[in-house]
């Protein structure tokens, strides 16, 4: 069970944003991620709570940002309840999409799981639902995954294989690297793998 710490930080100024302390791991329906965030000052910011199952669908998501919350699961597309910070008001919303995304790297792993691409897979596009900080407003959005190359590094533990992907957000045409060996990220727009206690988990 991979336990660790990312950093975030604004992809385009680099302004920290906090950091993410999670654990992971795949088990006999799918894969679980739980994580709790802290703001740059160290005080709690929100939490994430992710479990898919084994084709790599969100059977259900659970988001905290201060007061605001989502749930969330595949159903009928992508299905979630929005609750405000008073409580007093829930929306549920709908979408034709194939699960979701947002700053958490979380996502990068349910999508790069989802598609299971490999190196001569044509690049394939995919719709989410992208939950924003900070108060998780949903929007839809469209991009592109690519899996160019998958790479075995030489480590203590054994050889680690690391997936480097290319993303093109198909509204604007900007492109990024995604790194992932098993299910963590190593590096990405605004995420840095600061610590990791246990070697990533390999999925079958």
């Amino acid at each position: 069970m991979p336990r660790g710490r990312y950093s975030l930080h604004d992809p385009h100024d680099h302004t920290p944003l906090g950091e993410e302390h999670f654990h992971c791991a795949p088990g006999p329906s799918g894969w679980r991620y739980v994580a709790q965030r802290t703001a740059p000052s160290g005080t709690p910011a929100g939490s994430v709570d992710l479990a898919l199952d084994d084709r790599g669908r969100p059977i259900r998501l659970e988001l905290h940002a201060g007061d605001w919350q989502v749930r969330a699961a595949a159903l009928n597309g992508v299905t979630w309840v929005r609750t405000d910070p008073t409580g007093a008001h829930a929306t549920e919303d709908n979408a034709p999409a194939h699960t979701f995304t947002g700053t958490s790297p979380a996502f990068l792993v349910s999508t790069a799981r989802l598609l299971r691409l490999t190196p001569a897979s044509p690049a394939t596009r995919v719709r989410l639902v992208a939950f924003t900080d900070p108060v998780l407003a949903p929007r839809t959005l469209d991009q592109s995954w690519a899996l160019l190359k998958s790479e075995a590094h030489a480590t203590d533990n054994g050889p680690l294989i690391v997936d480097e992907y290319q993303v093109t957000a198909l509204d604007t045409g900007e492109q990024h690297a995604v790194h992932i060996t098993g299910d963590v990220v190593l590096a990405a727009p605004g995420i840095e793998l600061e610590h990791l206690e246990t070697p990533p988990s390999t999925f079958t």
